[in-house]
């Protein structure tokens, strides 16, 4: 991770996946996903069953992310997605599982 320059044009978004989204490749599959997209952040899995991730780009692809996490890979059953733009000074510069 980096400081982010202070004229970065990144977003970045505090995402909480709901529903059958353990135990399905959900975390590998984002991890796929947000590579193609360029993006920077992390996944992770919650003890209460969901699955939270950063996710860290340009808008337009963040926004492709955001849109893939409402479905998931095939065998996840998406019930809920919530999501909220989070300030920060780091840039990451790759997406990772952890």
């Amino acid at each position: 991770m980096k400081p982010l320059h202070p004229d970065h044009a990144l977003e970045t978004l505090s995402v909480l996946v709901e529903g059958k989204v353990q135990g399905v490749g959900f975390r590998a599959a984002t991890v796929r996903r947000a590579h193609g997209l360029k993006l920077g952040g992390w996944v992770r899995n919650l003890p209460d069953g969901r699955v939270e991730a950063l996710v860290q780009g340009p808008h337009a692809e963040v926004d492709q992310m955001l849109s893939w996490l409402l479905q998931g890979p095939p065998a996840a059953r998406v019930t809920g997605v919530r999501h909220e733009e989070v300030r920060t000074e780091r840039h990451y510069d790759r997406f990772e599982q952890i």
